[in-house]
């Protein structure tokens, strides 16, 4: 999903800023809201992959400008919504107002058939896919060229595990990518490595 979201290696937002003794949590609000989105996966309420999906989902002026505590909320509330849990009624009656939710959801898709598997060392390409629901690919990657550093274990595959859809486990791959490939002109030479699932790859057509 080619989302407001999906703001990895875009440029224009100056340098990143930072503290390492930042806090955690700034209201007593934030804590309540991080245990009940935790409660609610523990209960198979909804999952992971649904839970970053309807963070996705928000209305793009509200998801630049909410917090990250804030966007938590919207998803939690969203979810609880769709399943069943609460109404926005309710919830508007709680919040003497308007409650945001995110926006619907379009279809998730299954996993690519005829995957391959990889090893250390072989050159894939990510495909340029393009889908209106849950993925989990950087939009930076897209297209691009890297190297196979090592394979993780396999887990759901999110752009079906968010919309529940039946789909296969499967791994993701470490790839290496040089910085120069993603970012041509605009970076300093380094190598960036990114989780990337079976499906979102295929074998370069310059593999050796």
């Amino acid at each position: 999903m080619d989302g407001m979201h999906d703001l990895g290696g875009k440029q224009g937002f100056g340098r990143i800023r930072y503290a390492l003794d930042a806090q955690v949590f700034h209201e007593p609000w934030e804590k309540r809201v991080n245990a009940l989105y935790g409660f609610a996966v523990k209960l198979g309420i909804f999952n992971m992959d649904e839970y970053r999906h309807a963070i996705e989902r928000m209305e793009p002026r509200h998801y630049l400008s909410a917090s990250y505590y804030e966007r938590a909320l919207t998803s939690l509330a969203t979810l609880c919504v769709e399943k069943g849990i609460v109404t926005l009624a309710e919830l508007e009656k709680r919040a003497n107002g308007t409650f945001p939710l995110s926006m619907s959801s379009a279809p998730g898709r299954s996993n690519i058939p005829g995957r391959e598997r990889f090893k250390a060392g072989d050159r894939v390409r990510v495909r340029s896919d393009y889908v209106p629901g849950h993925m989990r690919m950087p939009g930076y990657i897209r297209g691009k060229t890297g190297v196979v550093v090592s394979e993780s274990p396999a887990y759901p595959f999110p752009d079906a595990h968010a919309h529940g859809v039946k789909a296969e486990d499967e791994p993701t791959f470490d790839v290496r990518f040089r910085s120069e490939d993603l970012w041509p002109n605009s970076s300093d030479a380094a190598l960036v490595h990114v989780a990337v699932f079976q499906s979102y790859l295929e074998r370069a057509s310059d593999s050796a």
